[in-house]
């Protein structure tokens, strides 16, 4: 992605936050064969006393294991959360340039695989992450024999992320008047009105507007000629 500083996200905890939100992703193998791409739903790990840490679980479909030749080489995640159109008929009248808002993270790491065990074990959570939200949840634990004979045909991975590049592209570089508008118009009922782009925008706004803490505010240079020790 193209590197403009004031867009980066760098913060572990904020890319985490961006999985557990929009966990349908894209994985990117080059190949022996050339490029190969899948979507599956990716599950975080607990990171533990490691705040850097970024460990993604999942699984992919047979042959898929094979046709990305995984636990061979290193694999690329894309994670797409809110995106969307701003027109610049929510801009000043001398600001006519459109541009897409959004918040992605490229993620890098060699594919562990699973055993079966494990991988049956994955699956579980990741149908009971989803099915919480259902008023009369269904797990694996329904006929686990026959989820079983089902699970035989994925292949579980873990990702330990090596490295990330995050943007989110959210109007930093324009004018605080002009983003609330944007985030107004994105708010409306119109074409290309976005509630969850918005409210990301917002987010990131509140966080940069927010008055900071007075124990992180730094001390008050000396007068000049005063003792700096």
């Amino acid at each position: 992605m193209r590197h403009t500083p004031a867009f980066l996200m760098t913060d572990p905890e904020e890319v985490r936050r961006l999985v557990r939100a929009h966990p349908w992703a894209t994985i990117v193998s080059a190949t022996t064969e050339g490029l190969v791409a899948s979507h599956y739903p990716f599950l975080l790990e607990d990171p533990g006393d490691d705040a850097t840490e970024i460990t993604l679980v999942s699984h992919v479909g047979r042959p898929d294991e094979v046709a990305h030749e995984l636990g061979r080489h290193e694999v690329l995640v894309i994670v797409q959360g809110p995106h969307g159109y701003v027109s610049p008929a929510w801009y000043p009248a001398q600001q006519f340039v459109p541009t897409w808002n959004h918040v992605t993270a490229h993620l890098w790491g060699t594919p562990e695989i699973l055993s079966d065990e494990e991988n049956f074990r994955v699956l579980g959570e990741l149908v009971d992450h989803f099915e919480r939200r259902m008023p009369s949840p269904v797990g694996l634990d329904v006929d686990e024999d026959a989820a079983r004979r089902i699970a035989r045909g994925t292949v579980g991975i873990r990702i330990r992320v090596t490295r990330f590049e995050a943007r989110a592209k959210l109007s930093q570089n324009k004018a605080p008047e002009v983003v609330d508008d944007v985030i107004a118009g994105l708010e409306s009922p119109g074409p290309y009105g976005h509630r969850a782009l918005a409210a990301e925008m917002r987010r990131v706004r509140d966080r940069a507007t927010a008055a900071p803490d007075p124990e992180d505010r730094p001390a008050p240079e000396p007068a000049p000629g005063t003792d700096r020790t």
